[in-house]
């Protein structure tokens, strides 16, 4: 079997001749150790502020070459998300220019100030004057704009495709209708509560929007779709299981419908705690669940023996001991995540979340060593 028809095959939950290993994304600082120097993959701080600068090019000339060396190099994925050949700006883009305002923090035209934090490669809006905006039903009464993206903005995709696609299985990305989030998470939750028709209005313009736009998605070359979207914390899910079967289901599972016109497999990322929402995620029409955040009780086996016989599951090593653990810790939970995953099929080895920065060089190593011993285990 290709990786290609390995990824399919565990999805549908049929028999493979390997387990097959995936990555939701690896972080620029694995990235640069595995192709030995300095890339924009996954650089958040670093790509930001070059396409701020109008450096489209150069990011995009990184995002194409270093991801395609990586997953050459490490020679073991099957399948590829890709978030490391993100979706870029479109080459005759106006560059969303920034002032440096402090050390690590700029500010765009609009006021919203941004704040980068290093040690975590990450850079977030910290204020954003429009986040207490009032939303009305008018708002979203205008037809949702469906216009076709510039096809510049697929390049890194469409590059790893056309070099891995042959034999990888390489998912195309795109939005859905769930958990529609107004504003910032206090407020969206508050919402919720007290205005459950915005939240319907805002779904169905998301339903509208997918419809239109979701056929450029799906690239030449591609397998499946990939969407996402956290909806728990480590404890329990954002919103009531009777409140996500109202106000979010019907617009998932018709997001999921307009997207399986297009491809037969849809692959699911959501973090935290989420096995209250997990009969409605496999109702909506998922083939593929992905994040089983250890930390948050989402356990491989316990999943498989609840949900197995209807749904995939593409995870089961934990992100906490790849960036805190041994090479021994690593190994250790690799073969359990294969020995509950692997039994009965339907499942993908992977990180509980992503290659996260951080992640010890040796650690993630000795995971991928690891997994090629025991992947013909099936």
């Amino acid at each position: 079997m290709t990786g290609k028809e390995r990824v399919r095959a565990a999805i549908a939950r049929q028999p493979v001749d390997k387990i097959p290993l995936g990555f939701y994304a690896v972080d620029c600082d694995t990235v640069e150790k595995v192709i030995g120097r300095k890339t924009f993959v996954r650089n958040k701080i670093g790509q930001q502020l070059a396409l701020a600068e109008g450096r489209r090019d150069e990011v995009a000339e990184s995002l194409k070459k270093d991801s395609l060396e990586f997953y050459r190099k490490i020679d073991c994925a099957d399948l590829i998300i890709p978030k490391e050949a993100a979706l870029l700006p479109p080459k005759d883009y106006e560059p969303e220019k920034l002032t440096k305002i402090e050390d690590n923090r700029w500010q765009d035209k609009h006021g919203r100030v941004y704040q980068a934090v290093p040690e975590e490669n990450d850079i977030m809006c910290v204020h954003d004057p429009a986040a207490k905006r009032e939303y009305k039903l008018a708002d979203f009464a205008k037809p949702a704009k469906c216009t076709p993206p510039d096809e510049s903005v697929f390049e890194a995709l469409d590059f790893l495709i056309q070099h891995l696609g042959q034999e990888r299985y390489i998912s195309g990305i795109c939005g859905m209708a769930g958990l529609a989030m107004l504003g910032d998470f206090e407020t969206a939750m508050m919402r919720y509560a007290l205005e459950p028709e915005l939240i319907h209005a805002a779904n169905r313009r998301t339903v509208e929007h997918l419809r239109g736009t979701v056929k450029y998605h799906v690239r030449p070359g591609s397998e499946g779709m990939h969407i996402g979207q956290d909806m728990a914390g480590t404890n329990a899910p954002f919103i009531s299981p009777d409140m996500f079967r109202e106000l979010c289901l019907p617009y998932m599972k018709e997001s999921i419908a307009i997207i399986k016109q297009h491809t037969p497999q849809v692959t699911f990322h959501c973090c935290g705690m989420s096995i209250p929402l997990m009969d409605m995620f496999i109702e909506a029409g998922i083939d593929c669940y992905q994040s089983m955040q250890t930390t948050a009780g989402m356990e491989i086996g316990k999943l498989k023996r609840m949900f197995g016989d209807r749904c995939a599951f593409w995870g089961g090593t934990s992100m906490e001991i790849l960036i805190t653990g041994t090479p021994d810790d690593v190994r250790r939970d690799v073969r359990q995540a294969m020995e509950r995953g692997a039994p009965g099929g339907g499942f993908i080895l992977g990180p509980s979340h992503s290659i996260a920065y951080g992640t010890k060089y040796e650690n993630f190593m000795a995971m991928i060593d690891e997994y090629v011993k025991l992947r013909d285990r099936v």
